[in-house]
C-alpha cells in the first residue's frame, strides 16, 4: 500500500508540474500564431487523446515522467505552403525566445501562486526554540543556550525551524560569521550572537544545518508508545502492535521514545527481550532489529513509528498574512528558494557540495509520498520547491534544455543570423552527454539511498 501511495504521489506531482510547464510553451505559442500539433503529458503509448477546433491533439501517455509540446516547424518535416506563416522557425527571434522561456517562467510563477495560497490560508509552524546544544559545537562556542528562541538569522526573520534551516543552508561550504538574534524564552530580552562557521563541516546527506551546528530543536517528551507498525518489518514479525507501550528492553527500563530508538539502533541483528504493556497486560516479546548500513556504520531498525503527542500551544505559531501582503511574501519565498537552488548548483561545480546530493525519480517519489502523507501543506510546499527546481534546471544553458535553445536564440539576436546547424548538432551531442551523465548519477544516488 505504501509503494502504491508513493507511485501515485509521483504521478500526481510530475503530472501537475509537467502540465504547467508545457502549458506555458503552449499558451505563448498560440498567442504568437504558432500552430501546435500535439500537447502530450507523458511519453510512450497514448492512453487518452482528443482534438480541439484548432486541430491540436491532446494526449495523456503511458509513462508519466515528462511531456512535450510539438509545434509546426519546417526543420521537423514538410509544411504546407498555406501554413508556413504558422511555423515556429518562421517566427521572429523574440517570439521564439518568449515561447521557449514560457515553460520555466510558468513553473516559477506557479511556485509563487502556491506560496501565496499558503500564506493567505495560514500555516502552522513550530516556534524555533532550542532544546539542547551539543558539546564543543559551533552553537556552544557561540554561547547559545537551551531555551533560546531564534528570532532572525543574518537579519532574516525566522518564524519556524524551516526558516532557520533555509537561512543556514545558504552558508554551506563558507567560513562566514553569521549574526543571530535570539531571546530567552518566549517573552525574554533580545540578544545578539555571532556564529563563527570557520571549520564548520557539514554533510547535507546525513545532517541538517541545525544538527551540524550542534542545535537540537525543542521537542515535547514522546513516551515509548508505538504509533504505527510497518508490515513485514521486525516489529510486526515480533508481534508489536500500535498502542503498545515499551516498558523495558533486556530488563532495562525505557523512559521515552528517544531511549527506545537509541537502544534499537545500537543492536542490529541482536535478539532483544522487549517488555510491553498492552491494555494493562504485560507481555514479553523477542524482537530482532533489522540491519541497515549508514555512514557511521551498521544500525538497527524495526519498522515502527511513535504515537503522536500534543505540542504545547505556546510552541506552535500560526503564520498568516493578508491577501495583498502575501503577494510580496510569496515572491520573496520563491526568490529565496531560487537563490538556494542556484547556490547549490554553483557549489557542486566548485566541489563544495558533493554530486551525491543529486536526486532522481526514486527520491522524488519517496519525498512526494512522504509529503502527501504529511498533509496538504507539506505536499504543497514540496510541489512549489520542485516546480522552482524544474524551472531553474530548464533555464540552464545546456543544449536539449530550454536554456540551451535560449542561448542559441540570444546569439542569433545579437549576431543577426541563426547559429549554424553544425554548431547546434555539436551542442546537441554535448547536451545529451551532460544530461544522461547527470541522470545516471541521480539514479545511482537514488539506488544507493535505498
Amino acid at each position: 500500500m505504501e509503494i502504491l501511495n508513493t507511485v501515485l504521489a509521483l504521478i500526481v506531482t510530475l503530472g501537475i508540474l509537467v502540465t504547467i510547464h508545457e502549458y506555458g510553451h503552449f499558451w505563448v505559442a498560440r498567442r504568437c500564431g504558432v500552430k501546435v500539433l500535439r500537447f502530450s503529458v507523458g511519453f510512450g503509448k497514448p492512453l487518452v487523446r482528443w482534438r480541439d477546433r484548432f486541430d491540436t491533439e491532446y494526449v495523456i501517455a503511458m509513462i508519466p515522467l515528462g511531456g512535450y509540446v510539438s509545434m509546426l516547424d519546417e526543420r521537423e518535416g514538410d509544411v504546407e505552403p498555406g501554413l508556413v506563416n504558422q511555423a515556429f522557425n518562421r517566427k521572429p527571434v523574440l517570439q521564439r525566445i518568449a515561447i521557449v522561456a514560457a515553460g520555466p517562467v510558468v513553473n516559477l510563477l506557479f511556485a509563487v501562486l502556491v506560496y501565496w495560497v499558503m500564506l493567505v490560508s495560514g500555516v502552522e509552524k513550530v516556534v524555533p526554540v532550542i532544546g539542547s546544544i551539543s558539546v564543543d559545537s559551533v552553537a556552544e562556542r557561540s554561547g547559545l543556550q537551551p531555551g533560546y528562541e531564534i528570532l532572525s538569522v543574518a537579519g532574516r526573520e525566522t518564524h519556524s525551524w524551516d526558516d532557520v534551516n533555509l537561512a543556514m543552508a545558504s552558508y554551506i561550504g563558507e567560513s562566514a560569521v553569521v549574526p543571530l538574534t535570539v531571546r530567552q524564552g518566549l517573552n525574554g530580552q533580545e540578544r545578539d550572537y555571532q556564529l563563527s562557521l570557520t571549520g564548520w563541516h557539514f554533510n547535507p546527506e546525513t545532517e541538517s544545518p541545525l544538527s551540524a551546528l550542534g542545535i537540537q530543536p525543542f521537542r515535547p517528551v514522546y513516551p515509548a508508545v508505538i504509533g504505527q507498525v510497518v508490515d513485514g518489518g521486525a516489529a510486526a514479525k515480533a508481534g508489536l502492535l500500535a498502542g503498545d507501550r515499551v516498558a523495558a528492553i533486556n530488563n532495562q527500563p525505557v523512559e521515552d521514545w528517544g531511549q527506545l530508538v537509541h537502544t534499537i539502533r545500537q543492536n542490529p541483528g541482536r535478539v532483544l527481550k522487549v517488555e510491553v504493556l498492552r491494555n494493562s497486560q504485560q507481555l514479553i516479546l523477542m524482537v530482532t532489529p533489522d540491519e541497515r548500513s549508514e555512514e557511521d556504520g551498521v544500525i538497527g531498525y524495526v519498522g515502527a513509528g511513535v504515537e503522536p503527542v500534543e505540542w504545547p500551544p505556546e510552541m506552535l505559531r500560526h503564520v498568516r498574512y493578508g491577501v495583498f501582503e502575501s503577494i510580496g511574501g510569496a515572491f520573496a519565498k520563491t526568490w529565496q528558494m531560487m537563490s538556494l537552488t542556484l547556490d547549490s548548483i554553483w557549489k557542486m561545480l566548485e566541489g563544495v557540495l558533493s554530486v551525491k546530493n543529486l536526486s532522481g525519480p526514486i527520491t522524488i517519489a519517496k519525498v512526494a509520498g512522504a509529503s502527501a502523507a504529511s498533509g496538504v501543506e507539506a505536499f504543497a510546499g514540496f510541489l512549489a520547491y520542485l516546480s522552482i527546481s524544474l524551472g531553474i534546471l530548464n533555464l540552464l544553458p545546456i543544449p536539449m534544455l530550454d536554456g540551451g535553445h535560449l542561448l542559441y536564440y540570444t546569439v542569433e539576436l545579437l549576431r543577426g543570423r541563426p547559429v549554424s546547424e553544425k554548431v547546434q548538432m555539436i551542442g546537441l551531442r554535448i547536451g545529451m552527454a551532460i544530461l544522461f551523465s547527470l541522470m545516471g548519477v541521480a539514479i545511482f544516488n537514488d539506488l544507493m539511498r535505498l
